[in-house]
């Protein structure tokens, strides 16, 4: 089997970035990204994880990084003091990074290389990634959120990237780092409102149950009344992913690891999305 095997959704707070940092209520969220990874990383033993990063922004093309290799130290620019230069190496995928970029143009998705020796990974990449795979076992390639991106532009990447993992026979996992709710106020542990919370969990709950088209044709309401992160763009990837996915023939069901958790208004949640079978496998 190959294509995106499982897709997933993570967080990405800057206080997970360093232990000393992360507050009680948050360490779930911590706790839940190692078990998920371990799980997947052992019981599915992908070839590659496509990471879409909320702090990662390109305005007009897409972006796809062609490195051989990952490696630098990441600063979270808007909170130095909570990740000042936290160390990573992982390898990357030139080969599915490139055909991508080719599929993305040929589906009418601007998109352009991403061959830097300089380019550093942005915290929204760097913070679950060192929970997802701790040892950088499997290579990563990255994608931006893009602001002139529409849902309907971020399903039909979505859907791109599984095709282009099932041509070039990758077994690869999608990470979406995103936050759901996202209405921002001061205060690590202040939560989203209660109407946010209780449309955090529908959507939750179409997830686990893989009602994607459902969840797809309420998402325009769904990410305005939570103010989801990027408006929801890596999001919207996702559920492109999600469609593909179960679009050639077995429905999808999803897990949730750990809690739902805040962290200064935002709503966030750690899960995994794929067959039954393949969930079964990481039960």
């Amino acid at each position: 089997m190959s294509g995106i095997i499982a897709a997933t959704v993570v967080a990405h707070v800057p206080t997970l970035g360093l232990a000393q940092n992360t507050p009680p209520y948050q360490q779930t969220m911590v706790q839940a990204e190692l078990a998920m990874g371990e799980a997947i990383r052992n019981t599915l033993k992908p070839d590659l994880w496509v990471i879409v990063s909320s702090h990662w922004v390109a305005t007009f093309d897409w972006p796809v990084t062609c490195q051989p290799r990952h490696e630098g130290h990441c600063v979270a620019d808007e909170a130095p003091q909570l990740i000042p230069g936290s160390p990573y190496s992982y390898a990357g995928d030139p080969q599915f990074a490139g055909e991508l970029v080719e599929a993305f143009r040929a589906g009418g998705v601007p998109s352009q290389r991403n061959d830097s020796e300089y380019f550093e990974w942005d915290y929204g990449t760097f913070v679950p990634m060192q929970y997802l795979d701790p040892k950088g076992e499997v290579p990563v390639v990255v994608l931006p959120s893009v602001l002139m991106s529409t849902q309907e532009e971020c399903l039909r990447a979505g859907e791109i990237v599984h095709q282009t993992a099932k041509r070039l026979g990758r077994r690869a996992v999608f990470v979406t780092s995103s936050a759901l709710s996202h209405v921002l106020v001061r205060g690590r542990e202040n939560w989203p409102t209660d109407e946010r919370v209780a449309a955090d969990q529908r959507f939750i709950q179409q997830m686990k149950d893989g009602r994607i088209d459902e969840a797809i044709g309420e998402f325009e309401g769904y990410a305005r009344k939570v103010g989801a992160e990027m408006a929801g763009r890596p999001l919207a990837t996702m559920l492109g992913v999600a469609r593909a996915m179960g679009g050639e023939g077995s429905p999808l069901v999803g897990r949730q690891y750990g809690e739902y958790a805040q962290s200064s208004g935002s709503g966030n949640v750690v899960m995994a999305l794929a067959s039954p079978e393949t969930m079964g496998k990481l039960s």
